[in-house]
């Protein structure tokens, strides 16, 4: 018997079966590992804008979400905004630590380890003069992002610590954000 063999069918509320069936079918044909993700966006007043999640093309064909998924961004206050929803650099952390958590539960789960608690604090600076242009050596985006784990259960500390370092190794979104990434922009007038 092997340690897998004595994992639930759903530890920690992950269905470690459905991944390890889509991890071998996407490892036989890897086209259907090809995937792209679409976020629509529409601007309201102000900086403020809506952005919804509907579709996406995975598994060689176009695919739906069970419902329309909605966020709005805006600016807080300060900035002479009216604070409609968290700013897009915000929603960048929680992507980060959604992403971590996910894999954290995910890794875990395929470990055979049962997860009691799994909490996050996630913060970010950012030197807003880059943003304003007021000085050009400043970048505009954040100088560090520091993210700590509050990881508990039926495991010890070196391996619940080995988890959250695979979950980072395999996370897509520390990827995006450590590395570059080729964006295009093209505009329709």
């Amino acid at each position: 018997m092997t340690v897998t063999d004595t994992i639930p069918a759903n530890p920690n509320g992950v269905a470690i079966d459905a991944i390890r069936e889509a991890r071998q079918a996407m490892t036989d044909n890897p086209e259907a590992a090809k995937f792209t993700w679409r976020a629509r966006n529409r601007w309201v007043t102000g900086t403020h804008s809506v952005s919804s999640f509907e579709d996406y093309f995975g598994a060689t064909e176009e695919q739906s979400h069970k419902r329309v998924f909605t966020f709005d961004t805006d600016h807080p206050e300060l900035f002479a905004a009216e604070d409609n929803g968290p700013t897009p650099v915000e929603f960048l952390l929680h992507a980060l630590a959604g992403c971590l958590t996910a894999g954290i539960a995910s890794v875990a789960a395929n470990r055979g380890v049962k997860l009691t608690k799994v909490t996050s604090t996630v913060e970010g600076d950012m030197d807003l003069r880059g943003i304003l242009g007021i000085d050009k050596q400043v970048r505009n985006g954040y100088s560090s992002i520091r993210i700590s784990f509050d990881v508990a259960g039926e495991a010890s500390e070196e391996e619940l610590q080995a988890i959250v370092a695979q979950s980072r190794a395999r996370s897509a979104v520390y990827d995006v954000i450590t590395s570059a990434v080729d964006v295009q922009i093209s505009v329709s007038t």
